[in-house]
């Protein structure tokens, strides 16, 4: 049996470009899968995927023409089903037989072996492998029927009467296996070995691929293609570097931005150009984002040390085309650019010619949603939340702007700029303030009050901004449960998980004295005059519970540390880090294991009791020495677990009961709790909920038990 590479490519037309990445991918995994599955592929075989924008492609090491026999065990029967006492072919293993083509002439061939606790008749035998021809097509079925396509199209064949269903039209089909074309079909197309390399640029028409392994080389040499996504992008980036350095600029990093170039062109030819100094006037988010969102264009940043990192009047293009003159593909690309940074200059005009101010009563006629009313009357409520935790955050003075910042903070929604380009919500926002006249926290609270926006993004970098950043999500999040509006799935139309993990985020990077009881309490207050609101502040706070959970996690804490902490539900987030930091020390220490386990037999014995046990304790009451010395050590830990704990060091409020692990050994080893008299067993569960509440201030240690 030969194994050789194997090359399959499908030439279509022009690809979606921001989903090209994903489909060379699935391409060239869902068919080597196959392959890999039916035995004509080593599972460690080498897949290389191709994508470039009119072509999807996969190169697989190591293919064989017919996959290696298997041999195959069939099931028959239990034996006292297929035998009759006589041990001849019983009517019901002849039928079974029938059905698989056989008759009981194999009866002596069939094999007894055991099958649970009877015994079973089987019939071995062995089954051809795949020839490739077969395998392929199977394998290329199923690559194409599982391409995650954005969006299916409809096309007819050169036939006139066929219909086919795919991304875009196929016009040719690749495949072979080594140097000879394996026969298989796909999308009304017959496999050969041409292929059409770049519209403008290839030596000929066509590419004749002379075998599997010169695919690659021959399309870049004869077809001016670089067929492989990661090499073009590498491509691209090498040229983007160079000149940038020789324009002594930087480009901007933008990876999706990135892709949907590599995705653009199969031939990358990068260019400098550049564009009148006077629109650098404008908001540099402005241009770049019109630069990059409508152009695909890469802005240049300037690289001085006076001007680090602000817009220069030049910008790199990725051409499709490398022109011995490339003046006429410059020159085009400025023309095209200018309108685009000249909207923008005239909305950044018109937008400074009525203030922030003069904008929010117009908010009162914007809809937020159909049952909380407008966006003036959100305004509303954010500002008496923002108002609150400003207060609570730095009295009267930081009330105040955090009010004002939070009443401006949705103005900018109703600019030209921002009604163009609403990704700049926010930012518009902060130049407009300042423009206006206010303070430059004001401005940046503006500006911030949606931060964070996604993972590992900046918090609001001043106490104003975080004071309506956290107000803005809460009354989202109260806003949104309150008429039901509850994540499902994956399904999140309003952000809420977002929403949830800024307040976490904010609350505990910021180490902010705020509870969560009490900010949920003034959310759902502000909602206090909304008909038809119920009051979701239970459910949202398990679900901001479950949002920080998953966070900790996630940054590498275990899952009983974080269950020991978020169990008890801590109110001050701030607090969580040093309380996981002091379970984490606690768990170290060599009495750690026997108190969690102890803590655990404590919690379960309670919770078989009556309800509403009081952690109180006789001394008079106590029958044996074992219940007074334990009564005795939580006397002298106690108080110096709780003061540790007042004054914010966990540690040593875990520390501190290690002392109990030999009085509370002792007390399970001679002490029984359960006692015939009501009142020595009332008493020793009094004790044991005073070990409790005193176990379990920092974290719930039972937890951490095994």
């Amino acid at each position: 049996m030969t194994n050789q590479n194997l090359l399959v490519e499908l030439f279509v037309e022009e690809l979606p470009p921001k989903a090209l990445k994903k489909l060379g991918e699935a391409f060239a995994a869902t068919l080597a899968d196959s392959l890999k599955a039916q035995g004509l592929a080593a599972a460690d075989a080498a897949v290389t995927p191709y994508a470039s924008p009119r072509r999807l492609a996969v190169h697989v090491t190591q293919v064989a023409e017919r996959a290696a026999d298997k041999p195959v065990s069939h099931k028959l029967m239990p034996v006292n089903v297929a035998l009759t006492p006589e041990g001849q072919a019983s009517p019901a293993l002849l039928k079974r037989l029938g059905a698989m083509g056989l008759d009981a002439a194999v009866l002596p061939q069939l094999r007894r072996a055991p099958d649970g606790k009877a015994e079973a008749l089987f019939f071995d035998t062995v089954a051809p492998g795949a020839a490739l021809q077969d395998g392929l097509q199977k394998a290329l079925d199923e690559a194409l029927a599982r391409l995650p396509i954005p969006k299916v199209m409809t096309y007819q064949l050169a036939d006139g009467w066929t219909s086919v269903n795919f991304v875009r039209p196929a016009h040719g089909l690749a495949a072979l296996h080594g140097a000879e074309v394996v026969p298989v079909s796909a999308l009304g197309l017959n496999a050969g070995r041409t292929t059409q390399g770049h519209r403008f640029e290839a030596i000929s028409p066509t590419v004749t691929i002379r075998d599997a392994d010169s695919y690659a080389s021959q399309m870049e040499n004869e077809g001016a293609v670089i067929p492989g996504f990661a090499r073009r992008r590498a491509e691209i980036v090498r040229q983007l570097t160079e000149a940038a350095a020789r324009a002594g600029g930087k480009p901007i990093e933008d990876d999706a931005l990135l892709d949907e170039v590599t995705a653009l062109v199969e031939r990358p030819n990068v260019l400098l150009c550049r564009f009148e100094e006077e629109f650098l006037a404008v908001p540099q988010e402005c241009l770049i984002l019109t630069m990059k969102a409508n152009q695909k264009y890469f802005p240049l940043l300037d690289t001085s040390v006076e001007k680090a990192g602000t817009l220069t009047n030049q910008f790199l293009i990725v051409s499709n085309i490398r022109p011995a003159d490339p003046s006429a593909v410059i020159g085009g690309n400025e023309r095209v650019v200018r309108p685009r940074l000249a909207d923008a200059k005239f909305f950044f005009d018109q937008d400074r010619k009525k203030t922030l101010a003069a904008r929010v009563q117009a908010l009162d006629k914007v809809v937020y949603h159909n049952k909380l009313g407008s966006q003036g009357e959100r305004v509303q409520r954010v500002c008496v939340l923002a108002r609150g935790i400003g207060g609570a955050l730095g009295g009267e003075a930081l009330a105040l702007q955090a009010e004002q910042a939070a009443r401006l903070a949705k103005a900018d929604l109703l600019t030209d700029m921002v009604g163009e380009f609403p990704e700049l919500q926010g930012t518009m926002g902060r130049y407009y303030a300042l423009h206006d006249g206010l303070s430059a926290d004001i401005a940046d609270a503006i500006e911030d009050h949606y931060k964070p926006r996604f993972a590992g993004d900046a918090l609001p970098r001043n106490p104003v901004g975080l004071a309506v950043a956290l107000a803005d999500k809460l009354e989202t999040l109260v806003g949104m449960f309150s008429i039901g509006q509850i994540p499902t799935g994956d399904k999140d139309p309003y952000a809420l998980r977002r929403h949830a993990l800024g307040v976490i985020r904010m609350l505990i990077e910021g180490d902010l004295g705020l509870t969560l009881n009490v900010l949920l309490d003034a959310a759902a207050g502000a909602f206090a005059s909304v008909a038809g609101v119920t009051d979701a502040r239970a459910q949202i706070a398990d679900f901001i519970y479950d949002r920080l959970a998953n966070s900790l996690r996630e940054q590498g804490y275990s899952a009983q540390e974080v269950d020991a902490v978020v169990s008890l539900r801590p109110q001050r987030l701030g607090d969580i880090p040093k309380r996981l930091a002091a379970v984490r020390a606690f768990a170290a220490l060599p009495e750690a294991a026997s108190l969690a386990a102890a803590n655990k037999r404590v919690g379960n014995i309670l919770k078989k009791a009556e309800d509403g046990m009081a952690a109180t304790a006789d001394p008079a009451r106590f029958a044996e020495a074992a219940e007074r010395a334990l009564y005795a050590a939580l006397n002298e830990v106690e108080p110096v677990a709780n003061a540790a704990f007042a004054a914010g060091d966990y540690a040593a409020s875990l520390k501190a009961l290690a002392a109990l692990k030999a009085p509370v050994d002792a007390f399970f080893d001679g002490v029984m709790v359960n006692a015939e008299d009501a009142k020595l067993r009332a008493n020793r569960l009094g004790l044991l909920a005073i070990l409790h509440r005193a176990m379990n201030r920092v974290a719930d240690l039972s937890r951490l038990a095994a």
